[in-house]
């Protein structure tokens, strides 16, 4: 707190304090006092209220700077009214205890929202194990059908598989930490799992797959990053364009190793590019071909994050689109 502030704070009081000597020294000349004493009685007077004032800024600033100092301090700071130091008066004693209340009270209202999310998130997860069973059976029974029709039946079970997976990715990143494990593992792996997973959608599509230089390991968890390509691909798959080609491709950079997934589709329109991360947007290419959710790139985002991976998306409309995927060197790791 400053001493203009303090002091605006006080203005009422500072202006009454002028017009309270005026009315005193007008009295006390009228009562015949002499005009010497008159002069010491306003100064004294007038050195003892600037002391006053002088003395409770100086104690209020301190009290303010030990509040700061314990908020400071503290990692959750919503506890601040439970550990600030005991109140000196009874106006303060009474806000901090309001303060308290209404602590108390945000406390069991994020305690009741996050048991709730939790429950949500473990029936979203029961159900994405129970539906595996079903799809599985159906693909069993199409394999009865004829080729053309088993050929559209697959394709169809597996874009509610990914549907199912991406659900239950969405769901974990809420608490990652449960599924979670960082190790050393080779990029050519990743990019081969990835791939088999997607492997009828791509050669439905008529999507060809290079790779080059993926002869490098990096850290992290596998089954999240294997998630985070099969989405890559998906898009690549979704929004080709003739002759479709997805090229990944890695190199180092320095101690930590960029990891690129190039395809030669649409693009995305200068305008939309910032905004392709953000949940539920579509822009024009997902309304234009339908089917997108406006979920896979942000969930990508938030897998990215939690992984410690940099993640850029350039594209020019018509030419194509690279998501750039940097990993971290073990040592800059914030989750080992």
């Amino acid at each position: 707190m400053t001493a203009r502030a303090f002091f605006s704070d006080r203005l009422g009081r500072l202006l009454l304090w002028p017009a309270a000597m005026a009315v005193t020294a007008a009295f006390l000349a009228a009562t015949g006092t002499q005009g010497g004493v008159l002069v010491i009685v306003l100064a004294a007077w007038c050195l003892a209220f600037l002391a006053a004032q002088g003395v409770d800024f100086l104690k209020t600033r301190a009290h303010l700077k030990e509040l700061q100092a314990v908020m400071d301090g503290l990692d959750e700071k919503y506890l601040f009214a439970a550990c600030a130091p005991k109140p000196k008066d009874a106006y303060e004693r009474e806000l901090f205890d309001l303060a308290r209340r209404s602590g108390k009270a945000m406390l069991e209202a994020v305690s009741d929202a996050q048991a709730a999310q939790r429950e949500y998130r473990e029936y979203v997860e029961d159900w994405v194990h129970e539906i595996k069973t079903p799809i599985t059976a159906a693909r069993l029974i199409s394999r009865g059908a004829d080729g053309d029709t088993r050929r559209k039946l697959d394709r169809e079970l597996g874009q509610i598989e990914d549907h199912v997976e991406r659900a239950l990715f969405y769901a974990r990143a809420e608490s990652p930490e449960k599924d979670f494990l960082i190790r050393r593992v080779k990029l050519a792996d990743l990019a081969a799992q990835a791939v088999e997973r997607n492997r009828a959608l791509l050669i439905q599509s008529g999507v060809r797959v290079e790779t080059e230089g993926l002869d490098r390991e990096v850290y992290t968890d596998e089954k999240w990053a294997c998630f985070l390509l099969g989405q890559l691909l998906q898009n690549a798959v979704r929004y080709r364009g003739e002759e479709p080609v997805v090229t990944l491709s890695a190199k180092p950079l320095g101690r930590q190793v960029r990891l690129t997934v190039a395809d030669n589709g649409i693009g995305i329109p200068a305008h939309e590019l910032p905004r392709v991360c953000e949940r539920g947007f579509t822009g024009s290419n997902g309304r234009a071909r339908g089917g997108s959710t406006g979920m896979g790139l942000y969930i990508c985002r938030r897998l990215a994050g939690f992984l410690d991976l940099d993640m850029r998306i350039e594209s020019e409309e018509g030419q194509g689109t690279q998501v750039l995927l940097t990993f971290p060197a073990k040592e800059n790791l914030t989750k080992v």
